[in-house]
């Protein structure tokens, strides 16, 4: 029999379309003789809908400002013991039953936690982060902190605060001047490159930091490293067990979105995206060097620091943790933890031998066995305070 897998995507938040496209490299990487794929859409009201156009990305533009125009808006509740989807309106041609879920969301109210908390309320095996990391590895100015804690090594930064920025805008502007221009200004909340500034002098500090605070509330100031080498790496598993992938290099330095993901934006490096996707191949197609051109300690030490953080986070799935390395001391600086990365990183698994269909297995099975593990626990216990209210 095969398991019904619900793979959600979408979602109100600015990485949506991204989703979509992560979301459905990975629908066409799914084995169809084990699994009974099930896309789920979550427009940008955040309202679910199903249907077949989900299977090829060329027919979302027809309907993604108006889903209810082609798709089929859905409900998701719990019945029991099962996870099932009911229409708002109208009948499905069958009834539908999600067995695990697979998260492909990016950003804000989806990759946050936000989602993980529904799955976990409907008490559904899902293959991503808990709403602990999820909500920890969202929030740049949180995980920073926690990686200070952790004696993580990063550059050095500070958190803005819009609510306050205009009142103490001098002892921030010496805060930036205390690290050194440039600096790199990014939203808190916000991935794929959107809404980061370079700030070149005290004289850009204000209006970039202003362009930042239209996405968030809070914005990251940070260090520039100006002889960068951009090094990524992912790890697979869970809190128990984790294990790397191989280690690339981003070879065209600092990304913004249009060159992720606007076609032309990025040349391609050779990596081809899964036979069966259809459409873009969304990170798969950025410059990269796989693997990296590092010496063995710098490989070990971004291995030990990638599975360090993967504990700390409480991750889960599959993620993609950012590192700097400044070239001119070979200095190495953890920037950030992707907990759902842009195509699940699966170009940097099949460097490995794990290719993408493999590492969706893999996905599947840890977060069935997390659940059966997390079935044995206690949530609950019999008690007698209610009873001694209902006899006053």
């Amino acid at each position: 029999m095969k398991i019904n897998v619900g793979v959600f995507f979408g979602g109100k938040s600015t990485e949506h379309e991204i989703s979509c496209i992560s979301a459905n490299q990975a629908i066409h990487a799914l084995d169809s003789e084990k699994y009974e794929v099930i896309p789920v859409y979550i427009s940008k009201d955040n309202e679910f809908y199903v249907g077949d156009e989900l299977f090829d990305l060329k027919n979302y533009s027809s309907f993604i400002k108006n889903p209810a125009s082609v798709l089929t808006k859905v409900m998701i509740y719990k019945d029991g013991n099962a996870v099932k989807i009911r229409p708002v309106k109208g009948l499905l041609k069958k009834e539908m039953q999600i067995d695990i879920a697979f998260p492909v969301v990016h950003g804000t109210n989806v990759e946050d936690g936000s989602l993980a908390g529904y799955l976990e309320m409907l008490d559904l095996p899902y293959t991503s982060c808990n709403v602990l990391g999820g909500a920890v590895g969202q929030d740049k100015a949180v995980m920073k902190d926690i990686f200070k804690a952790e004696g993580i090594p990063m550059t050095d930064y500070f958190v803005v605060y819009g609510s306050e920025f205009e009142d103490k805008y001098e002892d921030y502007l010496a805060k930036a001047e205390k690290i050194g221009f440039p600096l790199i200004a990014k939203p808190a909340n916000l991935g794929s490159s959107i809404g980061i500034e370079i700030i070149k002098d005290k004289d850009e500090f204000k209006k970039k930091v202003e362009n930042c605070l239209e996405y968030d509330f809070k914005v990251v100031v940070e260090q520039m490293v100006q002889d960068l080498k951009e090094v990524n790496i992912s790890v697979i598993g869970t809190t128990e067990k984790a294990r790397c992938s191989v280690i690339e290099e981003v070879s065209n330095g600092f990304l913004d979105f249009d060159k992720k993901y606007q076609p032309g934006g990025g040349k391609k490096s050779g990596v081809k995206a899964p036979a069966k996707s259809s459409g873009s191949k969304g990170m798969a197609s950025t410059v990269r060097k796989v693997p990296a051109e590092l010496e063995e300690v710098q490989k070990e030490q971004i291995e030990e620091i990638a599975l360090k953080v993967f504990r700390i986070l409480n991750a889960h799935g599959c993620v993609r943790i950012d590192f700097m390395i400044d070239r001119s001391n070979n200095a190495i600086y953890c920037n950030e933890i992707n907990t759902i990365p842009g195509s699940l990183s699966f170009y940097l698994w099949k460097e490995v031998g794990l290719e993408f269909d493999k590492e969706c297995d893999e996905l599947i099975n840890n977060a069935l066995n997390r659940y059966a593990r997390k079935a044995k626990k206690t949530y609950s216990f019999d008690t007698n305070i209610l009873d001694s209210y209902a006899k006053k």
